[in-house]
């Protein structure tokens, strides 16, 4: 009896829980979901295939670091389900200037390649996206209902 109040409880703060940041630690695969200083939700994600660095160019498979917005979420991706990155800001555009390269874009949280997403309990062991950040298709699913646009984002090694 008792786990059961427990559970409806811990179930009642989640369905209910404002998600106010995501926060994205590259060096440990986590991303977390958090309202005020309590995570929410917690999930083991998969970045692109060179994850450790900031992103400077397109091509270079690399994951954005530093802090930027949720700002849309798209239903007709490649990939099923996805919230957008607002990568390359102002200062990601400066420095690819700089560097006379393209800063790339479209980067995305997103759930697994349209039609395989039977295949997550491998992809998600290994860094596979070309710089986006991955999830299972069912934590997409949740995240899509946790997260809402205009989330602040916090990507960090």
């Amino acid at each position: 009896m008792r786990y059961s109040i427990l559970l409806f409880i811990l179930i009642s703060n989640l369905a209910h829980a404002g998600v106010d940041l995501v926060k994205v630690d590259k060096s440990e695969s986590k991303m977390f979901l958090l309202d005020g200083e309590f995570v929410v939700k917690e999930y083991h994600v998969a970045f692109g295939a060179n994850p450790k660095g900031h992103k400077k160019q397109e091509g270079d498979e690399k994951t954005p670091e530093g802090t930027y917005t949720l700002d849309y979420k798209k239903e007709d991706s490649s990939f099923y389900r996805a919230m957008h990155i607002n990568y390359p800001n102002e200062i990601d555009k400066a420095n690819a200037k700089k560097l006379g390269v393209s800063p790339g874009g479209f980067i995305m949280i997103h759930g697994q390649r349209n039609n395989l997403g039977w295949l997550s309990v491998i992809t998600q062991r290994f860094n596979w996206t070309n710089g986006c950040i991955a999830l299972t298709n069912r934590e997409m699913d949740e995240f899509m209902k946790l997260v809402n646009v205009g989330t602040e984002i916090q990507i960090y090694w």
